[in-house]
């Protein structure tokens, strides 16, 4: 099989690495790609967004399978005009990917479905946000200020007063922090718990559900400071049990598959749940519609199955079961990032060490490639998230080592990189 992947961060070059190893993959081409794709697969100079384009290419090279990568082009409906010209995609259609692209939309649809979630309301102009949330103060709650549209991962805000909402508030609606995103916002009662991220693929009838992940979104550690697009995950997740995962798939995935397909926005694709865990119970703080990123690069490596076979079931509608992967090992991947992220950063520095991971640790860390590229034979910085370095292992412990050992072994000027990726693991 030929197949395409759109996207030129970790994710993909991670989504890459697994699909080569499937005894059916033939050619795989990215769009753009970066400098770790290459080595693996053949980059194409086609930006993710330029859908014409990539449905001429597709067409012309008679793609088997299209997997998108980011969410930007699912919501601009990269998955529709593929699927008109009868190419077969990993991904749902623009509608679909409102589930993301709207937190309303997706907030609405929770509460039509009985799906668990925060107290919510939205609002279109910032002195009505601010009255909600002061009503949600005189009721002693905390408040979460999200941007109604895609963000890059960074639109939500969480806030301890109404000093700081109201700020949120500003920067969303008036400063326009995040661009046309914040025309809009959602004010959310601020749950507390650990959180953990669950991916299913699904064909809109049913659902394959992967290991479970813990992302590290905060830029400084004990997540402290901004939301960044994540700094580092794990997988699995220790405290997720057998039962909670089929709390999930009953209370929230499946109510969501079936509120999709009830709102004529049938999906298909990876539903991506990023939960809290309130009291031992699963609440929806977002829904996304495509692999998380780095989780991707945690819970790809966990895994033994062969990814592709699943992908095309997803896409032509026959995966036919329900049920759950098992983790077959341990897997925690580490950002390294360019200092300043997520703020302004330098780039054009060369990345030194890459060679020492596959010569001195073999199969116990993989490095994804995200913010790189190639200049002559020297890979360097391009990006605010650079690396993602996953370390394998037996245990979570023995993931842990190997991660941080591969990162010892890398070098570029200016680099930043959290220290304490899983620490609620290993603080017991």
């Amino acid at each position: 099989m030929e197949i395409l992947i759109v996207g030129g961060g970790g994710r993909e070059h991670a989504l890459a690495w697994k699909l080569k190893q499937s005894p059916d993959c033939g050619a795989i081409w990215c769009a753009p790609g970066n400098a770790g794709t290459e080595e693996i697969a053949v980059n194409v100079p086609i930006p993710s967004d330029s859908i014409d384009e990539l449905v001429e290419f597709a067409k012309a090279r008679k793609i088997d399978l299209v997997v998108v990568g980011p969410e930007a082009p699912l919501a601009a409906g990269l998955a529709d005009a593929m699927r008109k010209e009868g190419v077969p995609v990993f991904g749902p259609n623009q509608n679909a990917a409102c589930i993301e692209s709207s937190k309303k939309f997706a907030r609405e649809l929770m509460e039509r479905n009985g799906i668990p979630s925060p107290k919510f309301q939205s609002f279109t102009s910032p002195e009505p946000a601010k009255a909600y949330v002061r009503t949600l103060a005189a009721e002693g709650r905390r408040c979460v200020v999200k941007a109604d549209g895609l963000a890059a991962g960074k639109g939500a805000i969480v806030t301890n007063d109404v000093e700081e909402a109201d700020a949120a508030v500003e920067a969303c609606m008036i400063k326009k922090s995040f661009g046309g995103a914040g025309d809009a916002v959602v004010i959310e009662e601020r749950l507390h718990g650990p959180e953990l991220s669950i991916l299913a693929l699904t064909d809109g009838k049913h659902l394959v559900i992967l290991p479970p992940a813990q992302d590290h979104k905060p830029i400084g550690e004990g997540d402290t400071g901004p939301n960044t697009g994540g700094m580092g995950a794990y997988s699995p997740v220790p405290i997720v049990t057998d039962e909670l995962i089929q709390t999930v798939r009953r209370s929230i995935l499946e109510p969501a598959v079936r509120g999709m397909e009830a709102a004529g926005a049938p999906y298909s694709g990876v539903l991506y749940a990023g939960l809290m865990l309130c009291g031992g119970a699963p609440y929806v703080i977002e829904f996304n519609c495509r692999f998380g990123d780095p989780e991707t690069q945690a819970v790809l490596p966990a895994i033994d199955e062969d990814l592709l076979p699943l992908l095309l079931s997803a896409a032509n509608g026959s995966l036919g079961e329900t049920r759950v992967i098992p983790p077959a090992q341990n897997a925690l991947c580490v950002v390294m990032a360019s200092a300043g992220y997520p703020g302004a950063y330098e780039k054009g520095k060369p990345i030194l060490g890459l060679d020492k991971i596959s010569e001195a640790m073999d199969d116990r860390a993989i490095v994804f490639l995200a913010g790189a590229k190639k200049d002559g034979d020297q890979i360097m910085t391009s990006g605010g998230r650079v690396l993602g370095v996953t370390g394998l292992g037996e245990d979570f412990d023995e993931a842990y080592e190997n991660a941080y050992e591969a990162v010892n072994r890398i070098q570029f000027a200016n680099t930043y990189y959290r220290k304490d990726i899983g620490y609620r693991v290993r603080g017991g």
